[in-house]
This record gives structure tokens, C-alpha cells and sequence, in this order.
């Protein structure tokens, strides 16, 4: 059986090895400051493809948020996940709305899409989100949503911004989009 020899350090070589990955996963997932020896152009080209990567991950597990905010998607999680570690896409798409809401910058989309999950399962912000086993209501953005044995239903839609007036006429229908004169 082959393999390395033991360490004659006494495992300082081992424990030191451990703390720099920890200071590069640090700076690329965390936040964190360049550990020394990293040239900061690509260590910064690497966190952003990372940070894209579980922007991509997030809005997969929350398309309704991730549409709703439509071309600010981007720089908005990134904004708020620079200094976060990942909790997991679910989690991390969970603590972004509930920030979004806090801030009253929760889009329709994305408030219904929380209050049907907040109906569903019980998640404190800590610990993975668990099915919720008794009825429950969830409310974000002026949606409504509640669960009754196991079935999750949307009662209210979050209010949306009027549409804008053309010609002093109202379009209900969204029609003066595609119909010409």
C-alpha cells in the first residue's frame, strides 16, 4: 500500500493548508478579503462566475422572484448575496424575499411566489424549511395564501402597478401592444 508520509511537523503543515483554503473559499463565496499569493484579477473573475452560478441556482428554485425583478435580477442578488455564504438555493432565495419585503421592494411576482411557500412549509431563516402539517396562511405584498391539508392555494394576488395610459383610454386587455391602426 502506497501513500504519503506522515508529516514530521507535527500536522502544522496540514492545519496551515486547511486555514488558507478556508481564507480562499472565504474570498470567493463569502466575502471575504484575497487570501496573500492570489493575483486579484482572476480571483475576482472566479467569485463573479461563482456568484452568477447561484444566481442561476436561485432563480431555478424561484423563477417567479427572479422574473419579477426581470433585468434587475442580476445586481440585485448579487447586492445581497456579496458578503452571504450559500444556504442552499431554496434557503437563499427564501432570505432574499423575505430582505425584499422588509425593504418594500418585493415584485407581485415574487410576493405571491413567497406567500405560497410561507403557506406550505415553516422555515426560521436556520434550519432547512419543513412542510407545514396544520392549516396556514401566508401573506407577502398584499398576496394571500393559505394551505388545508397539504394544498396550497393563492386567495389573493399581490396588487399590481396600474398600467400605463395611452391616449387618454385605458387598455385592459394589453392589446394597443400588438393592434395598429
Amino acid at each position: 500500500m502506497t501513500g504519503a508520509p506522515p508529516p514530521t511537523d507535527g500536522g502544522q503543515t496540514g492545519g496551515r493548508l486547511a486555514e488558507r483554503q478556508a481564507e480562499l473559499v472565504a474570498a470567493l463565496v463569502a466575502g471575504g478579503p484575497p487570501p496573500a499569493g492570489f493575483a486579484p484579477g482572476p480571483l475576482a473573475a472566479t467569485r463573479t462566475a461563482l456568484l452568477r452560478k447561484r444566481a442561476g441556482d436561485v432563480a431555478r428554485h424561484w423563477p417567479l422572484l427572479a422574473a419579477g425583478l426581470g433585468n434587475l435580477w442580476w445586481a440585485t442578488f448579487a447586492g445581497w448575496a456579496d458578503s452571504r455564504p450559500t444556504a442552499g438555493s431554496l434557503r437563499d432565495g427564501w432570505d432574499l424575499a423575505r430582505h425584499l419585503r422588509e425593504r418594500n421592494a418585493l415584485p407581485p411576482a415574487g410576493a405571491e411566489e413567497l406567500a405560497i411557500r410561507e403557506a406550505g412549509q415553516r422555515y426560521d431563516g436556520r434550519q432547512t424549511p419543513r412542510p407545514r402539517r396544520l392549516p396556514s396562511v401566508g401573506r407577502a405584498g398584499g398576496a394571500v395564501a393559505v394551505q388545508i391539508a397539504g394544498r396550497v392555494r393563492l386567495l389573493r394576488p399581490a396588487p399590481r402597478p396600474p398600467a400605463p395610459v395611452e391616449d387618454g383610454a385605458p387598455d385592459a386587455a394589453g392589446s394597443a401592444a400588438w393592434i395598429s391602426d
